[in-house]
């Protein structure tokens, strides 16, 4: 009897097939088998995109009104529906054919349109062309220079608009006391409740939205501190555009010291619609200023030093940012980790950084499990109810603590201290601030100071050198020549 083949072959051996016609069923097998491992990893790396696509844009689960009032236990109220798309809640990838439709519908509206609505047109194509571009190594050239040209058209609609309409009038607020902190948030959130209590002043109250019409200050006496606390109108939709005197109201908090931003327990949603209105303004909440120097030069076009390595922001970028603003020769030098939008805000120079707190009112209408939940949800700084008063007092020492406050005693040689009235200065101020605050001719007079307190290492030793740091509760007495 015939021993059957070993091997791959031995089914061509036991099979009416011909050679041929094996060798194409198992060609067909393996293209079959190669091909879905091909789509299993295209699966694979979409998913992983789409991951890196949310978090980039701050994307998350379902954000609308009726989702949040069954994941937070109570009715969530929703009357800034059109402001909640913007800002990306419940927003969804086109398809094609929608992209498309709406290409072909602003072409035909084009000719209609005047060059400051052309303007307002484009910014608008540029920002969906940007949330439409998937985000990751290979794009982020393009979307790095596409922001830098968005900016760049908003730069150039804000300053049109100012040479046609005029400088815009605003609100005239004299600044006063050791800070400026204001109270911003939309109509009906308690900011008139919440500065009576805090302070001195009687802000008009009501049952009904835009009470306020003008700027009220208060001033909050608090640890031998003078605040000066600023109820603004409630801002609407559309605040950055001017909409509801939005503009004026917004170049108010420019100058601030602290922004408190009141949310409604029952509207959440309003916090990141706050800070996309107060974002479109040029001011930038809880961040430090990025420590990048550019200095334009006449030749060698752009070059590029860095002390810290930037995973988003390339020399490529950077140049192509910089052409976007007519830049073509400068030398820039990068000392923290940036990406392209921070880049740009250095570039543009309009930025303001401000120190910022969430505060959560109307808590009272919760009880204790969907309180829970909605800390969880928006992770304010405190919950507070202006109308009961609850949470008053440690709102009071989270905006001492957060505008970074010292309280510096001054003596006159061979007498007591002043222990009663505190010169309030700013963590990491040193002696020459101390000497400039009082009066601008102490710089050059300067001799020595002998201090007492937490920043020398015994009590009464003398300090030769302006740079040195206070710290909270110095006694400073100044020599001068």
């Amino acid at each position: 009897m015939k021993k059957k083949k070993k091997g791959f072959m031995s089914s061509y051996w036991n099979s009416d097939k011909t050679k041929t016609e094996y060798d194409k069923e198992k060609a067909a097998k393996e293209r079959q088998e190669r091909l879905e491992r091909i789509r299993a990893k295209t699966r694979k790396k979409k998913e992983k995109e789409a991951k890196v696509v949310k978090e980039v844009k701050g994307e998350g689960e379902d954000e609308s009104a009726e989702a949040l009032s069954k994941k937070l236990g109570y009715d969530v109220l929703e009357d800034v529906s059109t402001v909640d798309r913007e800002a990306g809640v419940g927003k969804r990838a086109l398809s094609k054919e929608e992209i498309e439709a709406k290409k072909k519908k602003a072409k035909e509206n084009k000719e209609k349109l005047s060059s400051r609505d052309l303007l307002k047109q484009k910014i608008r194509d540029l920002e969906e062309q940007i949330s439409n571009t998937k985000y990751n190594k290979k794009t982020q050239h393009a979307i790095g220079l596409m922001k830098a040209q968005l900016a760049s058209l908003k730069e150039k609609l804000a300053s049109g608009g100012s040479k046609k309409g005029g400088v815009d009038e605003g609100y005239a607020v004299k600044k006063s006391g050791d800070a400026t902190v204001v109270l911003l948030g939309f109509p009906s959130t308690g900011k008139s409740t919440l500065l009576n209590n805090m302070t001195n002043a009687n802000s008009r109250i009501g049952g009904y939205a835009f009470t306020t019409l003008t700027v009220i200050p208060g001033v909050l006496e608090y640890k031998q501190a003078k605040i000066q606390i600023l109820d603004v109108p409630g801002i609407v939709e559309g605040a950055a555009r001017g909409t509801g005197r939005g503009k004026e109201v917004l170049q108010v908090i420019r100058t601030a010291d602290l922004i408190v931003m009141l949310v409604d327990a029952f509207k959440p949603l309003q916090k990141k619609l706050l800070e996309k209105e107060v974002y479109e303004t040029n001011i930038r909440l809880n961040r430090k200023k990025p420590d990048v120097k550019i200095t334009k030069t006449s030749k060698d076009g752009v070059r590029v030093g860095r002390t810290v390595k930037t995973p988003e922001l390339d020399d490529e970028t950077i140049k192509g940012i910089l052409n976007q603003f007519r830049i073509i020769n400068a030398n820039v030098l990068v000392r923290d980790v940036v990406n392209a939008d921070e880049f740009i805000d250095v570039v543009e120079g309009n930025k303001v950084y401000i120190p910022a707190l969430t505060i959560v009112n109307k808590i009272d209408l919760l009880n204790d499990e969907q309180r829970k939940k909605l800390k969880d949800y928006l992770k304010p700084d405190l919950c507070i109810s202006a109308d009961k008063e609850e949470g008053i007092d440690k709102l009071k020492e989270l905006i001492f603590k957060k505008l970074s406050f010292i309280r510096l005693y001054l003596k006159e040689i061979d007498k007591k201290a002043d222990m009663e009235e505190p010169l309030i200065m700013k963590e990491g101020n040193t002696l020459k601030d101390l000497c400039l605050k009082l009066h601008k001719d102490f710089v050059e007079k300067f001799k020595f100071a002998r201090i007492w307190g937490k920043s020398v290492k015994f009590d009464g030793q003398k300090v030769l050198k302006l740079d040195h740091e206070l710290k909270d509760r110095d006694v400073i007495e100044l020599h001068m020549s």
